[in-house]
């Protein structure tokens, strides 16, 4: 059974070979566009859905050839790189003189079957590993339309679909989304409203309320808590989250993540604000101390995805 193939999106990788998000290998790919900001969002070239230059300040050896090649002068050093958003037009011309490799795309817009040419190239290790295809970001959900025509063309090819979510959409997204998964990834990052809001700046009230209303599809549910520390790294946080976690139809697992730096200098590529700085990532006894307590809720405990 073929889909419909019209839509487009904006990808920003597809990675092969993952054993995470999921059972056996996957391939995850990467949507752009995230209405959350996360303080520690270790892909901050997901968070806005249109594509993106990148400078790696390391890779400049100054020649600036891309000046001189943009179009639109929408690029200067001032004295550091600056790029006028309201001049670029994304046409790539800079970075095709850019040898050092300084520059780089953020986010391609891509078709369906662009997408699947990509997948299909790793099919034989899903069906050897029992594993497929999960769609992660950014918030997957935030480009609905493409994600459930992807998702259909992957279930027409009999592949494992999952997706990892912090399910701050509508229902109605998700009434579309659910009956081609069947696996859903599910982030609480915390049940504390004001937290969340002081930490990812959105209410946390419909992410609740649909985690809820996902538990009531059937679909396979696994939540994901990233453990950052000033956050919500303490036990009875975590209790609390998991405690709201056992009350989901469906729910048996819980997987904590701890926090890591690993892409902090994507900050500096962007010219954005990294808002953790002097933030260590928690200790192996306080990741087991609160493994410990998510199992005495009930529920069957990972530290990692």
């Amino acid at each position: 059974m073929e889909t419909s193939m019209v839509n487009q999106g904006v990808i920003f990788d597809i990675q092969r070979f993952s054993v995470h998000d999921g059972p056996g290998i996957r391939t995850i790919v990467f949507f752009k566009g995230c209405p959350l900001r996360c303080r520690w969002c270790s892909n901050p070239e997901s968070q806005h859905k249109e594509p993106q230059i990148m400078f790696i300040d390391q890779n400049c050896i100054g020649c600036k050839h891309c000046t001189e090649a943009c179009p639109t002068g929408a690029l200067s050093f001032t004295p550091s790189f600056h790029v006028d958003d309201n001049k670029c037009h994304l046409c790539g011309k800079c970075l095709d003189v850019c040898y050092p490799e300084a520059l780089n795309f953020s986010g391609h817009q891509q078709s369906v079957e662009e997408v699947l040419a990509e997948l299909k190239k790793d099919q034989i290790h899903y069906k050897r590993s029992g594993g497929g295809i999960t769609l992660s970001g950014g918030e997957p959900l935030a480009q609905p339309e493409f994600a459930v025509d992807l998702l259909k063309a992957c279930k027409a090819r009999g592949w494992h679909t999952a997706v990892e979510t912090t399910a701050f959409t509508s229902q109605e997204v998700l009434e579309k989304v659910l009956p081609w998964l069947d696996l859903v990834l599910l982030d609480i990052k915390h049940v504390d409203d004001r937290k969340h809001q002081e930490f990812v700046g959105r209410s946390n009230e419909s992410i609740l309320q649909n985690a809820k209303f996902i538990g009531q599809f059937g679909v396979p549910i696994i939540i994901r808590v990233p453990v950052i520390p000033t956050f919500n790294s303490e036990v009875y946080e975590i209790e609390r989250i998991a405690s709201f976690a056992a009350s989901i139809k469906g729910v048996k697992e819980l997987h904590l993540l701890p926090y890591h730096r690993l892409g902090e200098n994507k900050y500096s590529y962007l010219n954005y604000d990294y808002r953790m700085k002097g933030i260590e990532p928690p200790a192996n006894e306080t990741m087991h101390s609160l493994k410990k307590a998510v199992e005495a809720k009930g529920l069957v405990c990972k530290i990692g995805g």
